[in-house]
């Protein structure tokens, strides 16, 4: 299958946000911020690990388009942390679990 990071990365994205929509909240500015950076830390430091011969994709599993040498499915895991994270602290968070009792 054509595409094969990609579809991963969307089927786990899919996946987190259905099992954690009821601990999802509307992005803020914070969340956005946090979100930039998190991209640009994955721009430069897959990068350098790609440019390094650290980490490498197979050219015919991915889309082919880049930020700096890092694929754009590498991005996908900064999303899924910037989902997932703020989901996790919403359920494990004791003042929240006190309030839907």
């Amino acid at each position: 299958m054509a595409f094969t990071y990609l579809v991963i990365n969307l089927i786990f994205i899919v996946c987190i946000v259905v099992m954690f929509m009821q601990y999802l909240e509307k992005p803020t500015k914070s969340w956005w911020v946090t979100f930039g950076i998190l991209v640009a830390l994955t721009a430069v430091f897959d990068s350098i690990i790609i440019w390094a011969g650290i980490v490498g994709y197979n050219p015919e599993k991915i889309l082919g388009a880049y930020i700096g040498f890092a694929p754009l499915e590498d991005f996908f895991y900064a999303a899924l942390a910037i989902i997932i994270v703020p989901a996790l602290w919403n359920l494990f968070d004791p003042n929240r679990r006190s309030e839907r009792k």
